[in-house]
């Protein structure tokens, strides 16, 4: 919540006057112009959206380990994979979907002990959908993490399945085109990092991103490196287990 805390100053105008003894003249020194009463007004500046979260999660797999950082501006989505996190729901399922310059896709619960060249990623439906927090200072950059989602109307997000963002680097003309399709108008950083580091733009606003990736994100490359079959499932598995850490 942004908080204005307002601070007056006041001034005390004090008169100096000398007066001269009976045989002396008088000499009076002038007034002291009295200034306006300013009002100073101290603004607490809004917490960058990137720096927020103090909440990690370590995701350790075959080919190395992830530390993700959960968003304070996401409290919904943040609160829901603490939870499943804390109850080991995620431990022993696989990162079932793999798409190079694109994503990588976990958190289905039909993936433990999933017999290989089974079709995944339907598991949790049966779980109640988390609304969609949509912010538009979070931007789905590389090492984003994301909630998947069907289909439905509100956009609200699958209560376990999620994904990481590994994607590419976008161009100046590409990033208009996807500010006029959708909308938005990215800022200068936004840009650079879509520029720089890369993303998924074409996402943004439709998905809800919910942390990002403070260590790993070579891990990340790993994974999405990985060969798959049609279904783009990896063909060696990479199981996960998580843990909160500090």
């Amino acid at each position: 919540m942004k908080t204005k805390i307002l601070m007056f100053g006041f001034l005390l105008m004090t008169i100096f006057s000398l007066n001269g003894i009976a045989q002396e003249k008088a000499v009076n020194k002038p007034k002291t112009p009295v200034k306006p009463v300013t009002q100073i007004k101290a603004v607490v500046a809004t917490p960058n959206p990137y720096t927020a979260g103090k909440t990690k999660v370590k995701i350790t797999t075959s080919v190395g380990t992830i530390i993700i950082k959960l968003y304070d501006s996401t409290p919904l989505h943040r609160d829901n994979f603490v939870k499943l996190v804390k109850a080991g729901f995620y431990d022993s399922l696989l990162f079932h979907r793999v798409i190079k310059g694109f994503m990588i896709q976990g958190g289905d619960p039909m993936s433990k002990n999933a017999a290989e060249g089974a079709m995944l990623g339907m598991g949790g439906g049966d779980m109640e959908r988390i609304p969609a927090e949509f912010n538009k200072n979070i931007i789905h950059k590389k090492g984003a993490l994301c909630a998947a989602r069907d289909g439905n109307a509100t956009k609200a997000s699958s209560a376990c399945q999620f994904y990481i963002v590994q994607g590419n680097v976008s161009n100046e003309g590409e990033l208009f085109n996807m500010e006029q399709s959708k909308g938005i108008t990215y800022s200068a950083e936004q840009k650079n990092m879509y520029k720089t580091v890369g993303g998924t733009p074409f996402l943004d606003m439709d998905y809800t991103v919910f942390g990002e990736t403070i260590s790993g994100l070579e891990v990340i490359d790993k994974i999405a490196l990985m060969k798959t079959d049609g279904s783009n499932r990896p063909l060696v598995n990479v199981m996960m287990k998580m843990k909160i850490v500090k």
